[in-house]
């Protein structure tokens, strides 16, 4: 098959009309419409149905459209390795985590790597869905659990456990805790059982929910949870990684706590020369030394 024809037909297909995608390719309207035509008799195959909104895949363009879109990736991560050959740190890194690392951990520090490297372009992707890393849906990812992909150089950095929190101020006149059942007197604040979150997060929140709580608060991501443990609300489920940012905050129970959750910072084998894969994980690295010191010393004060 023609290489520029299926350029062709994949901007076509992915923006859904002809003159879209000449737009995109600088291309006329009926210079994009012969390249289509004359692919289509090269594959004996109609690729498009034609209709007055646009233009559909038919079944047939539907598998040349998974291929072109892989084939793009694929040329994207080369292009992205021939700039990393450059010695500067520059350009777009697309970096995934969850919600709750992202907000709480990584956005806030992430100052430190812009002053060094003015010039990088992160794109932050928080979701709990574990992006294709392979397939370029990100660069980088730092995943609460070890990447089961064998194409995948991954690092273990730290260990999370989920314990639970109050603000000082929500602490101060109230029932103190002395023990699990002292939480019936108070509200607690966690994750809804059903939402997205690590397993060690689930069983500790479906433990305490066990007891016969009068009050109870539930949020869909950790950051929610903080703010209402910050404003008073009540005693929070938490990861212990927020301790240092917010010194406000109180443990509570402190035999109580999840199982350990490790955390991974894992890129694709092919970006492993990539200039700026490694900015970013030397940064997370130094940034997390600092963390763990600052958490012995909080400790012996």
């Amino acid at each position: 098959m023609d290489w520029d024809k299926l350029r062709i037909f994949h901007a076509v297909a992915d923006a859904g009309s002809l003159t879209a995608a000449g737009d995109t390719l600088h291309l006329s309207q009926s210079a994009v419409s012969r390249q289509i035509r004359a692919l289509e008799e090269s594959l004996n195959t109609t690729l498009f149905h034609r209709h007055a909104r646009g233009l559909i895949l038919t079944e047939q363009g539907e598998l040349l459209f998974d291929a072109t879109r892989s084939m793009n990736k694929r040329l994207e991560a080369a292009a992205a390795r021939i700039r990393d050959s450059e010695e500067e740190v520059f350009g777009e890194l697309k970096v995934t985590t969850t919600i709750g690392f992202g907000t709480l951990w990584l956005a806030p520090r992430l100052v430190k790597l812009y002053e060094k490297f003015p010039d990088l372009k992160i794109d932050l992707m928080l979701e709990e869905r574990v992006l294709d890393l392979p397939m370029r849906e990100a660069d980088v990812a730092i995943r609460m659990k070890e990447p089961s992909q064998a194409d995948l150089i991954r690092k273990r950095l730290m260990s999370v456990h989920m314990r639970l929190y109050a603000s000082a101020d929500y602490l101060e006149g109230r029932a103190p805790i002395n023990e699990m059942d002292d939480l019936r007197e108070h509200r607690l604040v966690c994750q809804n059982p059903g939402s997205a979150q690590v397993s060690a997060s689930a069983s500790l929140t479906q433990s305490l929910l066990s007891h016969d709580l009068h009050s109870l608060l539930t949020v869909n991501n950790y950051f929610g949870v903080l703010q209402a443990v910050n404003n008073h609300l009540g005693v929070g489920v938490l990861p212990n990684y927020v301790v240092e940012d917010f010194p406000n905050l109180v443990r509570v129970l402190p035999e109580v706590e999840s199982a350990e959750v490790p955390v991974f910072l894992a890129y694709p084998e092919e970006l492993r020369q990539s200039k700026r894969i490694a900015a970013f994980r030397d940064f997370v690295q130094e940034e997390i030394i600092a963390h763990r010191s600052k958490l012995r010393s909080s400790l012996v004060a």
